[in-house]
């Protein structure tokens, strides 16, 4: 055999092993999802028009759930901003990682620090090839080691910070907070437009991507100052007749966020991912009242460890493996969508983390919850309304134990007979009080451990 024809076959064996593993990477692209996490600001529970809500339309948010699951008793970890996401990207209870409250500018005024060696979903989901990116709001530390570059994100186009004192000029304490990956950078127009318009570039270059990839879209509205394009809000003020103004701006915020939640999931269709990719959308916390959220028939809003404050809206899809239209009564919280997904895509987390995987529920698989097993929430502030103290919840079975103030009693509900938290039960049920108070000690003492401020 001459060098011409050995030459020959030997550039076939290559060529051939080449597009062996091309269409081997295609094939694992196309059997392993794309996630996209959608998480809003402040949306309060009944902020949405799949649950009839008259005088607002979400109908992009309403398909997530009409081509998936919609989840009536989901919980945020937290009934303010930090601690949820941190409790979210760790599948953990937030005071184990190091974030009880609000991570902020000034180091006086701040309540949490993430542990740097806690895993966070993208760390997890990168040992299984995935490209993974935030767009919008991180929130979980200003420096370095807690930005999202050196937390597992390959890519990173957002807000650094907590709110933004203008949703147009993108400041907060006169400092600027936007980033692209570690640079700083000051792009025109409202943050909602601008977090939109990055998803469906990041989701349109991701096309001719081997990799399946993970992207945390988290917008910043409708959290306050409400700020929606004049456009939106004319448009709901002809639309609702005598609607109260203060409303009408959060109903429009939210109506132009669902619009750009449309234009992403838009961007997944025409490029072909869209059946291909788990979509979740949920909210940080429960609504803000003095904006005129809807929490639906719940007491109270957001910073409150009543029900107002801490369930909130819910959806997930997945075309082909969750049934269109199904409807979950049982109880989830934030940090179980870091087992969930990771469940999702044949992974199981590296550490012990307290969120469980609600697979099975999603699949339809007869999914058996525990449904006494208890849920902890805690949040630290300070301020002379707190102090620098931490309020907390328990919910275990139908019970919940809750502390909405440090200098107030603890009060003790029974959410099955009295779901909008009227009739305080603490010194009727003096056993159960003992027993769920026994429970909410044993967890301050483990959360106690952990250090929760940036070390000196």
């Amino acid at each position: 055999m001459n060098k011409l024809v050995k030459h020959i076959i030997l550039m076939l064996l290559i060529f051939g092993s080449q597009a062996i593993a091309a269409q081997s990477e295609e094939n694992k692209k196309k059997t392993i999802p794309n996630i996209l996490l959608i998480l809003t600001d402040d949306q309060g529970y009944h902020d949405v028009s799949y649950y009839g809500t008259k005088d607002l339309r979400t109908p992009n948010i309403d398909a997530i759930a009409s081509s998936g699951m919609r989840f009536d008793n989901f919980y945020a970890n937290c009934p303010v901003c930090s601690p949820t996401r941190a409790a979210l990207l760790t599948g953990r209870y937030q005071d184990y990682v190091g974030v009880p409250g609000v991570i902020r500018t000034h180091p006086e005024n701040s309540w949490g620090y993430l542990d740097p060696t806690a895993t966070l979903l993208p760390q997890e989901l990168k040992m299984s090839g995935y490209a993974t990116a935030i767009i919008g709001k991180w929130h979980l530390g200003l420096e370095s080691p807690n930005t999202p570059v050196e937390r597992g994100f390959d890519y990173f186009h957002g807000w650094l910070g907590d709110m933004m004192d203008d949703y147009w000029t993108h400041r907060r304490h006169d400092i600027n907070y936007m980033r692209f990956n570690g640079k700083t950078i000051d792009p025109k127009g409202h943050a909602t437009d601008l977090f939109t318009d990055w998803s469906v570039d990041y989701i349109k270059s991701q096309a001719d991507d081997n990799r399946p990839f993970f992207l945390y879209l988290a917008y910043n509205a409708p959290h306050f100052p409400v700020q929606p394009p004049e456009e939106w809000l004319a448009k709901v003020k002809k639309r609702e007749k005598g609607i109260d103004e203060t409303r009408a701006k959060l109903v429009a915020f939210i109506e132009h966020m669902d619009d750009g939640i449309g234009k992403v999931i838009n961007a997944l269709k025409k490029s072909g991912q869209y059946d291909n990719t788990i979509i979740v959308f949920t909210s940080d916390n429960g609504g803000h009242l003095p904006s005129k959220a809807n929490n639906g028939p719940l007491r109270d809003g957001k910073q409150s460890m009543y029900e107002g404050g801490l369930k909130v809206p819910t959806a997930i899809s997945w075309p082909g493996a969750i049934k269109s239209g199904s409807v979950s009564e049982k109880m989830q919280i934030s940090m179980d969508l870091y087992p969930t997904l990771l469940d999702a895509v044949g992974m199981d987390p590296r550490k012990t983390i307290e969120g469980r995987s609600f697979l099975q529920e999603l699949l339809g698989e007869n999914f058996i919850s525990k449904e006494d097993h208890p849920l902890y929430f805690t949040r630290r502030e300070g301020g002379t309304t707190y102090g620098g103290q931490p309020i907390y919840a328990l919910r275990k079975g139908d019970w919940k134990l809750l502390q909405n103030s440090p200098y107030d009693p603890y009060e003790l509900y029974n959410l099955k007979n009295d779901p909008l938290e009227q009739n305080n039960l603490i010194d009727e049920e003096p056993e159960k009080y003992k027993e769920l108070n026994s429970l909410l000690m044993q967890h301050i003492q483990k959360a106690g451990k952990v250090p929760w401020q940036k070390p000196d």
